[in-house]
């Protein structure tokens, strides 16, 4: 399912995903899941370079359900999604203007921080990084906050979250997201542990200094590399 395109509209997203590129390029080349010269890990070597299994993981054909325990249901014509905080343009987008934007497929790990992955995922929705673009972020933007439905809050620098990588999911494995696992939309982060994604994402907010998620606050890490075995501060 897809919304109506508006050429315009993406010629400008594209423009502006460039500009975003050019300025996080380097410090995305520089982040330990693309750098790191002794990741930590066994198997195949993936897109970026590292091992297809970071350490102290067992990979599974399920997909296990983490949650607060909470799974929100929130009515179509009633979801939103805000972003905000550090950036020129706000936005509130109704789930026909998400739809809308820019629709990527792509192939990815899921690796979670209670030791399990799950591997070769097919995914769909939007990148991060044209969410970004939609909005753009002021020059003083260095981090985002995300928040869930379900009152879940966590962290992401803005070079791992410019990652192409880096989506708004609606799709997985060509069937609607779950509501057990963030449906109708989560985050996915696949170059860091699985708690850095929200589920039932509502909103992000730029920041312009790194602020503690639900977890962070509760000693995982802040940074959550899991080459690094990176799991707690």
């Amino acid at each position: 399912m897809t919304g109506e395109q508006n050429p315009e509209k993406l010629d400008k997203i594209i423009e502006a995903r460039m500009k975003l590129k050019a300025r996080f390029e380097e410090k995305m080349k520089e982040t330990p899941s693309m750098a790191d010269p002794n990741p930590m890990g066994r198997g195949p070597i993936n897109r970026h370079g590292m091992p297809q299994t970071p350490i102290g993981q067992t990979i599974t054909q399920k997909w296990p359900v983490l949650d607060l325990g909470y799974h929100p249901q929130i009515p179509m014509d009633k979801w939103r999604l805000i972003i905000d905080g550090e950036v020129e343009n706000p936005v509130v987008l109704k789930w026909e203007d998400f739809l809308a934007l820019p629709q990527t497929d792509d192939i990815s790990d899921f690796h979670c921080v209670t030791t399990w992955s799950k591997l070769d995922m097919s995914w769909s929705g939007v990148r991060l990084m044209d969410l970004a673009a939609l909005v753009q972020p002021k020059e003083t933007a260095t981090h985002l906050m995300c928040y869930g439905y379900d009152t879940y809050t966590t962290n992401i620098s803005l070079e791992e979250a410019l990652k192409p990588d880096v989506m708004l999911v609606h799709t997985v494995e060509g069937e609607p997201l779950p509501l057990e696992h963030g449906g109708p939309l989560r985050m996915i982060t696949p170059q860091l542990y699985a708690w850095k994604g929200s589920k039932w994402i509502k909103r992000i907010e730029f920041l312009s200094a790194n602020k503690l998620g639900f977890w962070e606050e509760r000693g995982y890490s802040n940074t959550a590399y899991p080459w690094r075995n990176d799991r707690y501060s």
